[in-house]
């Protein structure tokens, strides 16, 4: 690592938590339309079993959710083709990932900058709360670098046995009836033919489309458009006696300053740090967003060097269409990215993991043709689980985040031991955990009070400066 204050790194290791994240026991009826629980299609073994060769798969888009959908399908038996455009892609993301993915997608500690187990919440006004005083010796949030953390799936990928492509997908042409192929026409990038590269097409038999916001692959099935977000976000390397602050720590700042609508962020990787944010309602105002976090964070990263600037579209919701015949969508492709907190690392590689893995079963391991039934096992089995996390977070966005009174609300309910614990636990282990009905009840009272109390302070404010 660059900077003296960086992890050591411990290769080969894995962490000793749990392998699976737990699973949650609600189950709420969803009535929003974009995520809905898909219809039944009766199936049997009657697609045509193949002969001579096994399923051909391509995945387009080598993210969390390309890599590990090659894997399990690699691993499952299938032929996988993984077609990516730029393998040291530095996709601008803030880079948390939960603790349960650690150990569910078996990563190697070396590959996670910073263990946090502190984070700051600071309000409008500049109010700081601690959080983090409720986790375990054990627990943390991992803070990765996406040009490692995708390597490493795609590289792992390869060791399964699939074909990794860096080539850039173009078009895919539809097949006429359930047992002909896909072709995928892209340009092949080889390091022979120059920057043009080369025009290629392959034939398969089914895709899956992790091409992030702007999938080519949604378009190609007409998929539907969403609401997204525009994140900015600048990567500073700050002096080592700086770093020392940011060791185990990140920053989230709320207020109309730094988004209308979302919040800005610092979060610490190997020898740097990351400050950014996003906005959905004033896209055109990103880069004042983005000097206000600067400048609320400024005590702390002064000094410091910009090393990079990234900006890239953040879906809001899912898509109208996650699945047509032998095609589906998975991570931002699909539109999975949570309200309030914009988490979807760990979103896309669960869905490849969980698309692939309905390809594998109805396939058995790649010796039967798919159809559209197979991979809408997919979609019934995500929209149960983690619906309700969605509808959750949904909305606390838009009870705290519409305003600075409710952000200041916020950040003071987040001082309130019992929040935290259920925040953490829900992030940390990806579920919904059901509250005690006597401490719920005292939390809603207090969150009433907060408000209320936020909502006078702003009259008052406003008395005063008219």
């Amino acid at each position: 690592m660059a900077s003296s204050m960086a992890f050591k790194s411990f290769t080969g290791l894995r962490q000793s938590s749990p392998s699976t994240c737990l699973e949650t026991s609600i189950f709420i009826k969803p009535t929003n339309t974009s995520l809905r629980i898909s219809p039944k299609i009766k199936a049997g073994l009657t697609s045509p079993k193949l002969t001579g060769r096994n399923l051909r798969v391509a995945v387009i888009g080598g993210g969390p959710a390309g890599g590990a959908a090659a894997e399990t399908l690699a691993k499952g038996g299938i032929e996988t083709f993984l077609i990516e455009r730029k393998l040291d892609n530095c996709k601008p993301c803030g880079g948390a990932i939960p603790l349960c993915m650690v150990g569910e997608f078996d990563l190697p500690l070396d590959i996670i900058d910073r263990r946090v187990t502190k984070m700051k919440m600071i309000s409008p006004s500049n109010v700081a709360v601690d959080i983090g005083q409720t986790l375990k010796p054990h627990e943390y949030i991992g803070m990765v670098r996406r040009e490692v953390l995708d390597a490493y799936l795609r590289d792992r990928a390869s060791e399964s046995g699939a074909s990794v492509i860096n080539g850039l997908f173009l078009k895919m042409e539809l097949p006429k009836s359930s047992d002909e192929p896909y072709k995928l026409y892209y340009t092949a990038y080889d390091g022979k033919t120059g920057g043009a590269g080369e025009k290629q097409v392959l034939e398969v038999d089914a895709v899956i489309g992790a091409d992030g916001a702007n999938s080519r692959v949604a378009k190609s099935i007409s998929a539907g458009d969403y609401e997204y977000a525009i994140a900015f976000q600048e990567r500073i390397r700050i002096p080592d006696s700086k770093m020392v602050y940011y060791e185990n720590l990140a920053e989230m700042y709320v207020g109309d300053d730094v988004s209308p609508d979302f919040y800005g962020w610092v979060f610490p990787k190997c020898d740097h740090v990351a400050v950014g944010t996003g906005t959905v309602t004033h896209k055109s105002d990103i880069k004042k967003f983005q000097l206000a976090t600067r400048v609320r964070a400024m005590d702390k990263i002064e000094g410091g060097k910009i090393i990079r600037v990234e900006a890239h579209p953040i879906p809001e919701h899912p898509r109208p269409r996650r699945v047509l015949d032998r095609v589906a969508l998975v991570g931002d492709a699909a539109g999975y990215v949570t309200k309030c907190s914009g988490e979807g690392i760990y979103f896309a590689a669960k869905s490849g993991r969980m698309c692939a893995e309905a390809i594998v079963e109805g396939s058995e391991n790649g010796k039967r043709l798919v159809n559209e039934a197979d991979l809408r096992k997919y979609l019934e089995k995500w929209d149960k689980k983690y619906w309700p996390t969605y509808k959750v977070l949904d909305v606390l966005q838009k009870v705290f985040y519409r305003s600075n009174p409710a952000r200041e609300a916020f950040v003071e309910m987040c001082a309130d031991e019992y929040v935290q614990k259920m925040t953490f636990d829900s992030y940390l282990y990806k579920t919904v955990v059901p509250g005690n009905p006597l401490d719920d009840l005292k939390l809603a009272v207090r969150t009433v009070g907060s408000l209320v109390r936020a909502y006078g302070l702003r009259r008052e404010m406003e008395k005063i400066d008219a």
